[in-house]
């Protein structure tokens, strides 16, 4: 009798419910990473699993006295994929999190599970402005696309940049580059003569960069995925585009840290703007990197990675506040964090539930025989204009 009354019970509850009655029994804390491990963003998700593994080595793996399990699903960069792997962790691993979240397309995929689920849903590299919006459990580590681009149309106003070509990947944080660099730009006095887009997948620049030489502008600016910037900037320089006088000019996603060594002197003197750089000088990121790459084999951390890392670092405080708990407790322990990060200071707005952080903008430089993004200007506290208005 008291077998059959506790499954009645348990068939009449929510999947909320379910999930949070099960966990109650279980002395885990189970986080649900989801990442692309495989396919032309591989890249991301490899920099963001080192990350979140450095940080639990760091800090152990052991919150609030339950066992902390790091659930590493692959989701290939397929949005159908992606919203199957999260149902499957929340409804049969029971995960407390899920995280990760490595392109726009597949946070807004995933958002419907996390409300109906009611599991905060912590994203560590998507930057769309929008992504916080789609569910009131998405939290986000990373940054968002119109914090990064309006602190460079600033900086290229006052850089005698007057005339510009906007080249941009044609998927949401490309349109948002698009947009938000070309309003504060024109609003600062600038033109924008041509606006082009390229494809996400498999994309050939050079048909573009020759219509951006043709156009005869100041400066290209532009936005492309991590990972990607290799082939903009080699094609670039085959075009001439650099001899021709025309300047570089990008969102920090374009110089990633993880290739920026293989780009070449073509690289050195681009401009971009960005919230971090493995160059950033402070203590804790000088700790940071170096811990990285001696976990593994000198690679250098990218904001992918950082993302990732402090992401861990707002799951593990809120579960501490929580003693290990989930749901709605758990989000709102996220909510408001503030602290330092290897990107400077940084904090959850408890609004908005973006992140809030200095910009940076940088230049390629050797050092030490490496290309760099050198800091050279720093703007404090940005928020998302996107969600300030």
């Amino acid at each position: 009798m008291k077998k059959r009354w506790l499954l009645g019970a348990v068939a009449g509850l929510t999947l909320s419910s379910v999930t949070g009655w099960v966990q109650a029994q279980d002395n885990t804390f189970k986080i649900g990473l989801v990442l692309p491990m495989s396919g032309p963003f591989a890249s991301t998700g490899k920099q963001m699993e080192l990350a979140a593994r450095l940080y639990m080595a760091q800090h152990g793996d052991t919150v609030a006295g339950r066992k902390v399990v790091l659930i590493v699903k692959d989701d290939t960069g397929a949005p159908d994929v992606t919203k199957r792997i999260a149902q499957e962790l929340v409804i049969n691993d029971k995960v407390q999190v899920l995280a990760g979240f490595g392109l726009t397309p597949l946070a807004m995929a995933t958002a419907p599970v996390a409300t109906q689920s009611k599991t905060p849903l912590v994203v560590m590299a998507a930057a769309t402005s929008i992504i916080t919006e789609a569910s009131p459990f998405i939290v986000r580590t990373s940054f968002t696309v119109p914090q990064v681009v309006t602190t460079l149309a600033d900086w290229a106003t006052k850089n005698n940049i007057k005339r510009v070509v906007s080249l941009v990947t044609d998927y949401a944080p490309g349109i948002d580059s698009e947009k938000y660099f070309n309003q504060r730009f024109i609003n600062n006095g600038g033109v924008v003569i041509e606006t082009l887009r390229v494809p996400l997948r498999s994309p050939d620049f050079a048909p573009f960069l020759q219509k951006v030489r043709d156009a005869k502008p100041d400066a290209l600016f532009t936005f492309v995925p991590a990972g990607v910037g290799s082939a903009l900037m080699k094609q670039f320089a085959e075009r001439g585009l650099d001899k021709a006088g025309i300047r570089l000019i990008a969102e920090g996603s374009v110089t990633d840290d993880d290739i920026l060594n293989n780009m070449g002197d073509v690289a050195v003197g681009v401009v971009t703007a960005h919230h971090y750089s493995a160059s950033h000088k402070s203590a804790l990121n000088k700790k940071f990197v170096e811990a990285f790459g001696k976990a593994n084999n000198g690679l250098r951390p990218n904001f992918m990675a950082v993302g990732a890392y402090d992401g861990m670092r707002v799951i593990y405080e809120a579960a501490k506040t929580t003693k290990g708990g989930g749901g709605e407790a758990l989000l709102n322990a996220m909510k408001g964090q503030a602290f330092e990060s290897p990107r400077g200071p940084m904090y959850i707005d408890n609004q908005t539930r973006d992140v809030v952080h200095n910009m940076y903008v940088r230049r390629v430089e050797r050092v030490g025989g490496q290309l760099w993004n050198q800091e050279i200007e720093t703007v404090t506290d940005v928020k998302d204009i996107g969600k300030t208005r």
